[in-house]
Parts: C-alpha cells; structure tokens; sequence
C-alpha cells in the first residue's frame, strides 16, 4: 500500500509538471488567448507526421473506391476558396502560411468536413450537396477546420488524454477498484473532456470568422450555415456533447462575426 501511495504521488506529480503552459497562435481581432497545456511528450511534428501518413492512406483508399474528387469542378471551387483562407493564418501565426497544404473532396454522404495537423484538409459531398453550400459557407466551414489546425486542437486533446491515463494507471496502482477509476473517467469527461472540446469548437467558429473576412467572405454566413445545420436533426444536451448547441453558436457567431465585419469590408474593398 506504502508503494501504491508512492506511485500515485510520483504520477501526481508528473501530471502536475508534465505539460507546458504555451499559446499556439496569436489572438487575433477575435481575442483568442486562452493558455494551453501541452504535453512534450506530445510535439506538433510528430502529429504533423502522423497526418500526413494517415491522410495520405485515405486518399489512397478513396481513389481505388472512386470517390476521390469526383467533380473537378466542385473541387477547383473549394480549393479556390480555401487558397485565399491560407494567407490569412499569418494572423494567428505566421509559420502556418509555409505548411505543406492539401485540400480535396470525398464523395460521400456524410455531413462532414475536416483539417488534420500540417493543413490536410478534406470535405464530403454530402456537406455541399446536402446543405447547398455558396462560397461564403465553405469559406466559414474551411476557416472553421483550419483554425482547429491553427491552434493545434489535436495535440492539446492528446496531451489532456495522456495525463487523464496516466491519473488512472496512477489510482489502480494505488489500490482503488476499477468501478472507482472507470466513475473517474467518466467524471473528467464531464467535467474537463466535455468542456474543453466545447471550448475548442467556439474558438475554431471565431478564428474562423476572422479568416473568413479576412479573405472577403462575408462572415455572417457562419450564422445562416448553423441554422442550416440545426434542421438536419437533433443534438444532446449540450453538457453531454463535444461541440455547443446550435443556440449556442449561433448567438456567439452573431457577436464575433460583427466584430470582424470592418475586415471583410476593407477586403471587399
């Protein structure tokens, strides 16, 4: 038992220690500067590594199915789009604009879009075909992707998981019950997991907007695609889900989105 409580003490103390205080990006006009905690055993490159291998896997598997940008048309517009959101990131940090970008479309009925580390990026045809994306939607929806990658998302998610497993290893080394560390578990999920990602969401539909502007896209339309959105069906309880409700968002999009009007103006300029 004396051992056990020397593990949890150690392991408590790598937990306390193990990640760094850092900030990703710069603010911004939309004021992102939350710190976050980063673990070194979890580094941007080796993430950026890993997409790159995962991504290129996918492409190769929809290519041999057929569903790999099945419209050349529909992909030269989301790459157009998404060529005048790349200069924009300079904002939030500088090195993002020398990134190895990739952009394609999948077909595939799923409503979903999304932007790996390093800016491997893919969006399905069910996204735009279902909900009749224009420019300015896209635009909102790539900003959104793109500015997970910005703010490095993934990296902060894996580095809360590596602490959250090295908290549980700790207590079952410790002597408690696996009913004891599984009610743990769950109980960071809702009050750490859960929340946390929400906060990623809203910070990525802020960046978003200002990318979005910035490239003159008129960031309002973020507000019209989650109202889009809301009416493909039901969410959960918005404590219980990785992302806000649509209420939610869309009011906050309202705010951020006329902060960030005086650039898409001067951009349309």
């Amino acid at each position: 038992m004396q051992f056990g409580r020397l593990i949890i003490a150690l392991l408590g103390t790598l937990a306390m220690t193990g990640c760094q205080t850092v900030n990703t990006t710069y603010g911004g006009a939309v004021g992102i500067d939350r710190p976050q905690q980063m673990s070194p055993l979890v580094s941007s490159q080796s993430l950026m590594q890993q997409a790159t291998s995962t991504y290129s896997s996918l492409l190769a598997k929809e290519a041999r199915q057929g569903n790999l940008n099945p419209n050349p048309a529909q992909t030269a517009r989301v790459r157009s789009i998404v060529n005048r959101l790349i200069p924009q990131t300079a904002v939030f940090r500088p090195d993002a604009v020398n990134w190895r970008w990739e952009v394609n479309v999948i077909r595939s009925p799923e409503v979903n879009a999304w932007c790996m580390p390093g800016g491997k990026i893919a969006i399905y045809t069910g996204i735009i075909d279902k909900l009749k994306l224009n420019d300015d939607e896209i635009a909102a929806i790539m900003g959104h992707e793109i500015s997970h990658a910005l703010r490095e998302h993934a990296r902060e998610q894996a580095s809360e998981q590596s602490l959250m497993q090295l908290g549980m290893l700790g207590a079952q080394l410790g002597g408690l019950g696996r009913g004891t560390v599984d009610m743990a578990g769950q109980l960071y999920q809702l009050g750490i997991g859960l929340p946390h990602s929400r906060t990623h969401e809203t910070e990525a539909d802020r960046m978003g907007v200002e990318l979005a502007a910035r490239a003159g896209y008129d960031p309002r339309a973020a507000i019209g695609l989650w109202q889009k959105m809301s009416k493909l069906g039901g969410s959960p309880p918005e404590f219980l889900s990785t992302h806000p409700s649509p209420d939610t968002r869309m009011q906050d999009l309202e705010v951020y989105s006329q902060r960030v009007m005086p650039l898409y103006l001067a951009a349309k300029r």
